[in-house]
Formats: structure tokens, sequence, C-alpha cells
């Protein structure tokens, strides 16, 4: 089992340099940061998670820029997108900053991409929220194509670009693993269709984690695919679970991260290193 958290970087809470030194120093594995680009003020779509909009929503800083500095302070660390919002980037643009940070981080990008809830933020961007989903899968196609070919074209619905030249090519071939978010059986067929991994978000209440994984290695299996890894989003700092998400063969917690001030931060992730330790020495 691998060890990493994900948070909202933030313009108040810890400098990401410090956390993801911090984060090696304690022998954690990964590291992700969360996107949006806005929140309009609006606030016309409901948080999925009830209540109030939490205020990390609209001060997250872009996640490319944070990971960046994030791999000049570390050498370790794996790095990720827990999500970027694909839907609201132009996929020729965001294709050359995922190959830059792969290949600037020395290969050590992983690539969690979504959809997004908001529906005026999408808006925003000129994303039809209906067809979000059909537009997510064609530019991870599109780009895919970008990241793997010297000269890339791409002709979809909704994606459409002649021949093209693009490089830095990613340092990791065929190209950084993209790992589709979200949760259930919607997003298990995405992953099995164009996804490298899956990334369920573990909120209470939604079907147990140990029931989805075995689902999913099933349907892989029928596709003709390899048993695809699993990466728990927000999983609970809790030992009895993380060793329930081993035993079904999920290979990374991601341990949800307040956005604190340093000090705070730094024994929130003492907390997270015993657990991890724990939950290590269990399952030696």
């Amino acid at each position: 089992m691998k060890f990493g958290v994900t948070t909202f970087p933030t313009d108040y809470s810890i400098d990401v340099a410090t956390l993801g030194r911090a984060l090696e120093e304690r022998a954690f594995e990964s590291l992700f940061f969360s996107e949006h680009t806005h929140i309009p003020a609006s606030r016309r779509t409901p948080y999925p998670a009830g209540g109030d909009l939490p205020k990390q929503y609209y001060h997250t800083l872009d996640p490319f820029v944070a990971l960046g500095i994030a791999a000049a302070s570390t050498s370790r660390l794996m790095l990720g997108t827990g999500i970027c919002l694909v839907t609201e980037h132009d996929p020729i643009v965001l294709a050359k900053a995922v190959a830059t940070l792969d290949f600037v981080s020395g290969g050590r990008f992983i690539f969690g991409v979504g959809a997004g809830w908001n529906i005026e933020e999408l808006e925003s961007h000129g994303t039809n929220p209906d067809s979000r989903w059909t537009l997510l899968r064609e530019r991870v196609q599109a780009m895919k194509q970008i990241w793997t070919q010297d000269e890339a074209d791409y002709h979809g619905r909704l994606v459409e670009f002649d021949p093209l030249w693009s490089w830095p090519k990613p340092l990791q071939k065929p190209h950084p693993p993209v790992y589709v978010g979200g949760w259930g059986p919607h997003t298990m067929n995405r992953v099995v269709d164009y996804g490298d991994g899956y990334m369920p978000i573990v909120i209470p209440g939604l079907p147990p984690l140990k029931e989805q994984v075995p689902v999913l290695q099933q349907m892989a299996q029928e596709a003709g695919r390899p048993p695809i890894p699993v990466t728990a989003f927000w999983a609970p700092p809790d030992p009895e679970v993380v060793a329930d998400y081993e035993a079904a063969g999920v290979e990374r917690c991601l341990f949800d991260l307040p956005s604190l001030p340093e000090d705070e931060t730094l024994s929130v992730l003492d907390r997270f290193a015993a657990l991890m330790r724990e939950a290590t020495t269990a399952g030696a």
C-alpha cells in the first residue's frame, strides 16, 4: 500500500515547497492537488457534500504551477492532480502543461481527471454541462495523441484539430497515467474505456470501496484489460479501513489534508505518518 495526501493548496495555507519536503521527510509516497479555476459568486450549484462551500475552494492555487514548485523542492515524491477539471482547459495547452510537468519532475506526475460538478463554473468556460463527460473523454484521447505522436491530430464530436507538433513529450511512456475520478458504475465504465486508473472519492453514504474494486476488476477482465490500479481519494485515516482497502487491492490511500498554516499542517502530517507506519507494520 502506498500513502499520500490530497489537499487544496491556498494563499493562506502551508507553502507548497515546505509541504513537499515535509511529506518526503515523513516517507509519504505522493502529493495530489485539487483544482477549481474560480467559483462563480452566484453559488447556484449546491455543494455535493452539503452545507456551505468551504473557503479553500475559491482560494486554491493553480495546481500545475504549485506542483511545479513541489517538484523542484523534492526528488522522490509522486505528484498528482486530484483532480484536474479537464473540461475547463484547452486540450492542446493542457497537454503541454502535463508533458512539461512530467518532464521537469523526472517522470513523477499522475494525471487525475474529472468533468466537474459546479455547473456555473463549467458554463464560465463555455462548457455545456450536459456534454461534459463526452468532452472529458475526447480531450483525454486527444491529449494522448499529442503525448505519443510526433505529428498528432484528433477528430471527434467536440474536439477537433489537424496535425500538429508539440514537445516536450512526457518522460513516462507512453504518457503519465490517467486516473479517472468519481465513483460508481458510470465512472468505472469510463475508467475501463479510456483511463489507466480509478480514483474513487470516499464519502459516507456511497457504496463501500471494497465492493466497488472487485466489480471494476471484473469489468477490466471482460474488456481484456489487466487489473486496473485504484487510488482511494479522501481515504479515512483509520487502520481498519486501510486494511480493508489493501485486502481489496487498492494500491494507494490519499488522506485529506486540511488547508492550514505550516505548524498545524505539520502536526496533522505527523498523525497521518503514525497511522501510515501502523498500517504498514500491520500489513507486513
